[in-house]
């Protein structure tokens, strides 16, 4: 697939994310999210800030800072490098690039460990974990990284679609939560 046609699937799958989208939904996916075994085990849940029409992750961040579960937000430095900080609010994070919320450079980074948890934003997604992004990289440099950590996608349900087109560098997800159902992508 071209780099244009991946650019019009791109556009095409966000206009229907904000068809999707709904406070009904997002409830859903956060109510199935914060039931999920890996997130009560989690030592630490890497977690994006919602922004546009993604599912929105404010009713995740403030179940888990209220259990006292360690919150780290992403910044998105040079060279596709994203570096996690911990947050223990919202008021925390600033306008950063591309507008997207994200913490201060100076607060500290967590411990990847083999119990951290990573929710991951996309576009779409496939039954396998194939995962279409917004095309910087980011995320599959950063679980490359640390490919022990365990990733969980959130998407609407009709964004998990039968094919997508992936380059050999994309990491599938562990899991997908939709507000339907949730998908095991790889054991």
């Amino acid at each position: 697939m071209s780099k244009a046609d991946k650019t019009r699937l791109r556009k095409t799958c966000m206009q229907m994310r904000g068809q999707l989208r709904s406070a009904e939904k997002d409830s859903r996916i956060a109510e199935r999210v914060l039931a999920h075994i890996k997130v009560k085990e989690a030592d630490t849940v890497l977690l994006y800030a919602s922004f546009g029409t993604e599912t929105d992750t404010r009713q995740i961040a403030d179940a888990l800072w209220e259990s006292d579960i360690p919150v780290a937000f992403p910044r998105c430095g040079k060279n596709r490098e994203m570096t996690f900080h911990l947050v223990r609010s919202r008021e925390m994070l600033l306008r950063g690039s591309y507008g997207i919320p994200e913490p201060p450079e100076s607060l500290p980074c967590p411990e990847i460990t083999e119990k951290t948890l990573c929710i991951v934003p996309g576009l779409a997604f496939t039954e396998k974990g194939g995962r279409l992004g917004y095309g910087g990289g980011y995320y599959d440099s950063f679980i490359q990284k640390y490919p022990y950590i365990y990733t969980i996608a959130i998407a609407y349900d009709g964004l998990v679609l039968d094919s997508l087109p992936l380059e050999e560098h994309d990491i599938p997800m562990n899991e997908i939560v939709t507000e339907e159902r949730t998908v095991l992508c790889r054991e």
